[in-house]
């Protein structure tokens, strides 16, 4: 799949879905009565929308004709006076319908988070990280946008067309008629304008997902690009990408410049016939001056709602479909988390008792009787306490998946693994991952300081306990040269750290956390020799006394381990010493005897290079 692919986004569903509309309003519930507070406001400034033209209505058929200034004054702060009353209801209500899409934005996307912090491995192998981003920022926000602007305030709509229409059938019916003639026709633009700004709506979130899309890869491989010279190539394809959303942008943008001015025009037509059926009613002694100009004030703000509500339409639809990308990641089932045993004092006794285990269910377009593609078959060995043991193998063997099924990243499909005697699977995930300690080959830091690095945030670790971490893994030594010390913030992913000193840091924090089990995965293959040996001492250190499973590559950072697993193809084929294993002459002693001839190659080239 591209990386433009990934991002696509998915066809809009309907513009109105009520089992949609029912599951948002539940984040409504709680603010229940500011949202009555909010409707009232509307309804409030929609009956003062009435007073101006009614006003103005009585000083021309009243006190203008009669020279009553006093009248006159009273009519005129009445106007001022509902001004001001409609700026009060429209700012209250602006405050709350604001405030009211901004919490439920807020209790969205901590409900999402939650979501994705519960969320099993599986899940994010299958889904990009920037398609999960969308549905906390983006998609998020198009509900604040519907909850703000929308879904109160089309009340303030409704009830000012409703309202307007009233005041204009007491006033006078015939002149009402005629004033509404043009509505079939406002109804036809407005169709023909929601069927076109639909597409132009989908072409605009299609194209912009690709730029983030292209943004997120090209940025983050722009070492890659530079060291190549791509970057004309790059910026060509990203003219091409950018030029589409432009496009996109510009006929939406035609629509709505073709909508507004019909309208308006329809609107101009309505004026027009007020007053030609107006005055002619004026003449005929059936209508007074002050009916007529009242009907024109009216008029005027009659079709103002309806452009309001051709554009929440537009938002109703685009929040229907954010809605939808929200609650199925929301409704994504969770792995099972029944707590059925408890896990005793911790000792660190890992036993895995004939485990399969593959990552999809079947082989990719295989026939459904086909066997899945096991990446682990019937795989049995214990781990006492104290015991430090070595898996090794080829790439591919299968040596990470064993971390991730200890963890429970994954969950097996045959077999089960136990730890002090108690199947994994029926523990509290949280108590289980809390007896382990691990250190990737790939370091991930947050960009936060050293010493939360290497507490992760936990309460129990203090100051002296983080210290006293890094002083026995050796990383004392280079935080100690950073400006601010322990409080130095990291750059993302640690970027202003070498490889080695963020592998330390990753040492200090499992070391600090106090695990029973320590699992090391590829951890030293990254470093260099010197700070290999310095690594190897602390691991001693951090080893005894603790179960500890080291994975690597090379074979000499495994010879003291007390027992070595050999894996191939997913299957356990040896185990024993390393002593033990060579004198086998078996798998392990062509791993050994081919990594040691390059080895011995690679110093003769260094020697030749040097000479």
């Amino acid at each position: 799949m591209s990386a433009l692919a990934t991002y696509e986004e998915e066809a809009l569903g309907r513009a109105y879905d009520a089992r949609l509309m029912r599951r948002l309003l539940q984040y409504v519930q709680p603010h229940l009565a500011r949202v009555l507070i909010a409707v009232l406001l509307l309804v409030a400034a929609a009956g003062v929308e009435l007073v101006g033209p009614w006003l103005t209505m009585i000083a021309l058929d009243r006190a203008v004709p009669q020279g009553d200034t006093r009248l006159l004054l009273v009519l005129s702060c009445a106007f001022i006076g509902a001004l001001l009353a409609g700026f009060a209801l429209q700012y209250a209500q602006a405050m709350i319908t604001t405030w009211l899409g901004q919490r439920v934005m807020l209790d969205l996307r901590r409900q999402i988070f939650a979501k994705l912090q519960r969320l099993d491995l599986p899940f994010f192998d299958r889904n990009p990280v920037g398609r999960l981003m969308t549905r906390v920022t983006s998609d998020v926000e198009t509900l604040n946008e519907l909850f703000s602007s929308g879904v109160v305030t089309v009340f303030g709509d409704v009830f000012t067309l409703l309202f307007i229409v009233g005041a204009m059938l007491a006033l006078d019916w015939q002149l009402a008629l005629v004033t509404l003639a043009v509505m079939p026709l406002v109804f036809a633009v407005a169709l023909g304008f929601r069927s076109r700004i639909r597409d132009a709506y989908r072409d605009i979130r299609v194209r912009l997902a690709r730029i983030n899309a292209f943004l997120q890869e090209h940025i983050s491989g722009i070492s890659v690009i530079q060291l190549f010279g791509r970057e004309n190539d790059v910026r060509r394809r990203f003219r091409e990408v950018d030029r589409d959303y432009l496009n996109a942008h510009l006929r939406s943008i035609t629509y709505y410049a073709l909508f507004f001015p019909l309208i308006e025009l329809l609107t101009a037509v309505s004026l027009a016939l007020i007053i030609a059926y107006g005055g002619a009613s004026i003449l005929n002694g059936t209508v007074t001056v002050g009916v007529v100009a009242a009907f024109l004030q009216y008029a005027r703000r009659f079709f103002r709602p309806i452009q309001d509500l051709s554009e929440k339409y537009n938002m109703l639809q685009g929040a229907m479909a954010s809605s939808e990308r929200i609650f199925k990641l929301l409704d994504e089932p969770e792995p099972e988390r029944t707590v059925r045993t408890a896990l005793p004092a911790a000792r660190g006794r890992i036993e895995f008792r004939n485990v399969w285990f593959a990552y999809r269910g079947r082989s990719a377009g295989g026939p459904k009787q086909q066997e899945p593609d096991w990446v682990l078959r019937a795989v049995s060995f214990v781990a006492e306490p104290g015991q430090r043991i070595a898996v090794v193998g080829h790439t591919g063997a299968g040596k990470t998946t064993l971390i991730g099924l200890l963890l429970r990243f994954y969950e097996p499909q045959r077999g089960e693994i136990l730890l002090d005697g108690v199947p994994i699977r029926d523990v509290d995930v949280h108590e289980l991952r809390t007896r382990f300690g691990l250190v990737l080959q790939d370091v991930f830091l947050f960009s936060r300081s050293v010493g939360h690095n290497i507490r992760l945030g936990q309460g129990d670790i203090d100051d002296a306990r983080v210290r006293r971490a890094a002083m026995r893994v050796g990383a004392d030594a280079f935080i100690e040269r950073l400006e601010a010390g322990y409080q130095q913030p990291l750059g993302e992913r640690g970027a202003s750290l070498s490889v080695g000193e963020r592998q330390l840091l990753s040492f200090a924090r499992a070391l600090a956390f106090d695990p029973a089990v320590l699992i090391l995965d590829e951890a030293t293959s990254s470093v260099d020799s010197a700070l290999e040996e310095r690594i190897e001492r602390a691991v001693d250190t951090l080893m005894r006394g603790r179960t500890s499973i080291v994975i690597a590559h090379r074979l000499s950072t495994v010879q003291n381990a007390h027992r070595i697993l050999v894996l191939h193809h997913g299957e356990l084929r040896e185990e024993g010493t390393h002593e033990e294993l060579l004198a086998r002459a078996g798998l392990y002693a062509r791993l050994h005897a081919l990594q040691f001839v390059r080895a011995d190659a690679g110093v003769r080239i260094q020697r030749a290079a040097s000479a």
